[in-house]
C-alpha cells in the first residue's frame, strides 16, 4: 500500500489539529491527577489564556491570508524559493515580540482583568519567552501544507507534541514546581522555532521585501479584524450574562456555551487546507468540486455525531460534570446548532480569491446582531436567549457571505455544497434538538 497516496494534506492537517488537542487535554488531565493544587492549575490555564488572548486574532488572520496569497501574489508571482516565506516569518516574529512587550507593559491592567492578586502576572518572564517563540511556529504546519508535504505535517506534529506532553508533565509528576513545567513548554517551542528557521532557509530566499509586506498586510488586516470581532462575541455574551445574573448562572452558561472541539478542529483544518486551492482563478471549478465532495464526506460523519450528542447531552452533563450543571446541556445543544454554518465554506473561497474586506463587514454585522438579539432575548428566555442569539448571528453572517459569492462572484452555493444532503442532515439535527427539549 502506498501510504503517501492516502495521506492527503487535508487528512494530515486534521490529524495535526486533533493530535494537538489530545495532547493539551492529556496535560490538563495529568495536572488534575498530580499534586498540583487547583490554584496552580488555574495559574497554568491563565498563562495559556493570556498568551492566546494577545495573539489568536493576528495569527489566525495572517495564516489565512498566507494561504490565499502564497500562489497568487503580485510581488513574487510563482517565483521558486521566493523571499515570501522569509518575509512572512519576519512579520510573525515582529508581532510576537510586540505582543510579549504589550503584555509586559500592561501587566497590572491584565492582572486586574484576570483577577490576579498583587498586580503581577505569575511567571511573567516565562510567559514573555513563551509568546515570543510560540507564536511564529504556527507557520510550520502551513508551510508544509503549501509545499504539499503531508507526511511532514504528521511527523512534525507527532514528534513535537509528544515531546511537549513529557516536557510539561514530567517535572510536575516528579514533584517540581509548576514553573519547571512551563520552562518545559518554552523549551519545546524553542525546538519548534529552530525547526521553523530550518524550513524557512530550505524553502525561501533571505531578502526583505517591503512591497510584499505591504501587499500581505493589506490582505491580512480585514481578516485580523474579522477574527478579533468574531472572537470577542463570547466575551460579550459572558459580560451580558454576568451583568444580568449571579456567578452561579454565569458558570452554568459558560459550561454549556461551547461547540464540540473535535468537530470544529476537523472543519477548521479542512477549510484551511482548501483555501490555497481557490487562489488560482483558473482552477475555481475543480476547487469548488473538491470542496463540495470533501464537505459531503465530513457531513456523513460529523452530523450523525452531533445528532447523537444532542440526544444524550442531558444525561451526560450531570455525569461528566455534576448535577449542578444539568441546565448547561440545553445551552450546549443550542451551540451545537452552529454546525449548520460550519459546513458552508464561503469564507474559504473569499480568502482564496483575496476578497477579505467583506469578511470584516460580515463579522461586524454578526456582532451587532448578536448583541442586539442577546439584549432582547435575555428578557424573555434568560441565558437560553443569549445562546439562541449567537446561533442566529452566525447564520446571518454566513448568509451574507453566500450572497456576496453568488451575486458578485457568480459562485453559487450549489457549486461548493451538496444542498440536498446538507438540508437533510440539518433538518435531522433540528428535529433531534426539538426532541431533546422534551426529553
Amino acid at each position: 500500500m502506498n501510504l503517501k497516496k492516502h495521506i492527503t494534506n487535508v487528512r494530515a492537517l486534521q490529524f495535526f489539529q486533533i493530535f494537538r488537542f489530545g495532547v493539551l487535554l492529556l496535560i490538563s488531565i495529568v495536572f488534575t491527577k498530580s499534586d498540583l493544587g487547583i490554584g496552580q492549575i488555574g495559574v497554568y490555564e491563565t498563562f495559556l489564556l493570556i498568551a492566546g488572548a494577545v495573539s489568536f486574532f493576528w495569527i489566525g488572520g495572517m495564516l489565512q491570508s498566507l494561504l490565499g496569497i502564497f500562489e497568487n501574489n503580485e510581488t513574487f508571482g510563482n517565483e521558486k524559493n521566493s523571499p515570501l516565506l522569509f518575509n512572512t516569518f519576519v512579520l510573525f516574529t515582529f508581532f510576537s515580540v510586540l505582543a510579549a512587550i504589550i503584555v509586559y507593559l500592561l501587566q497590572p491592567l491584565i492582572a486586574d482583568l484576570f483577577s490576579i492578586s498583587g498586580g503581577e502576572i505569575p511567571y511573567m518572564k516565562i510567559l514573555f519567552m513563551y509568546i515570543v517563540v510560540s507564536d511564529p511556529v504556527n507557520l510550520i504546519e502551513y508551510i508544509y501544507l503549501l509545499k504539499n508535504k503531508s507526511l511532514s505535517i504528521i511527523l512534525y506534529g507527532t514528534i513535537t507534541f509528544t515531546l511537549q506532553l513529557f516536557a510539561v508533565t514530567l517535572p510536575i509528576l516528579l514533584g517540581f514546581d509548576l514553573g519547571y513545567g512551563l520552562y518545559g513548554l518554552v523549551f519545546i517551542n524553542i525546538i519548534r522555532f529552530v525547526w521553523l528557521i530550518i524550513i524557512i532557509l530550505k524553502y525561501s530566499r533571505i531578502q526583505f521585501s517591503f512591497g510584499y509586506i505591504k501587499e500581505y498586510m493589506i490582505l491580512s488586516i480585514p481578516l485580523i479584524m474579522s477574527i478579533l470581532i468574531s472572537g470577542s462575541a463570547q466575551y460579550v455574551d459572558g459580560f451580558i450574562i454576568s451583568y444580568k445574573f449571579d456567578e452561579a448562572t454565569f458558570a452554568v452558561f459558560r459550561y454549556g456555551a461551547r461547540e464540540l472541539p473535535f468537530i470544529v478542529l476537523l472543519l477548521y483544518a479542512f477549510g484551511n487546507a482548501m483555501t490555497s486551492k481557490f487562489s488560482d482563478t483558473n482552477n475555481l471549478n475543480q476547487a469548488s468540486k473538491e470542496l463540495k465532495d470533501g464537505t459531503k464526506r465530513l457531513m456523513h460523519y460529523l452530523y450523525p455525531a452531533s445528532i447523537l450528542i444532542i440526544l444524550l447531552s442531558k444525561y451526560l452533563y450531570p455525569i461528566v460534570f455534576s448535577p449542578q450543571f444539568a441546565d448547561s446541556a440545553i445551552i450546549f445543544n443550542i451551540y451545537l446548532l452552529i454546525i449548520v454554518t460550519r459546513f458552508v465554506f464561503s469564507r474559504v473561497i473569499l480568502i482564496g480569491l483575496k476578497k477579505t474586506k467583506v469578511l470584516f463587514y460580515s463579522s461586524l454585522v454578526e456582532i451587532v446582531i448578536n448583541v442586539a438579539l442577546s439584549l432582547i432575548f435575555i428578557q424573555f428566555w434568560g441565558i437560553v436567549g443569549v445562546a439562541y442569539a449567537t446561533v442566529i448571528s452566525y447564520i446571518f453572517e454566513k448568509a451574507i457571505l453566500v450572497l456576496v459569492l453568488s451575486k458578485k462572484h457568480k459562485i453559487k452555493l450549489s457549486n461548493y455544497l451538496d444542498i440536498n444532503i446538507y438540508l437533510m442532515y440539518s433538518t435531522l439535527l433540528i428535529v433531534a434538538f426539538v426532541i431533546s427539549l422534551f426529553l
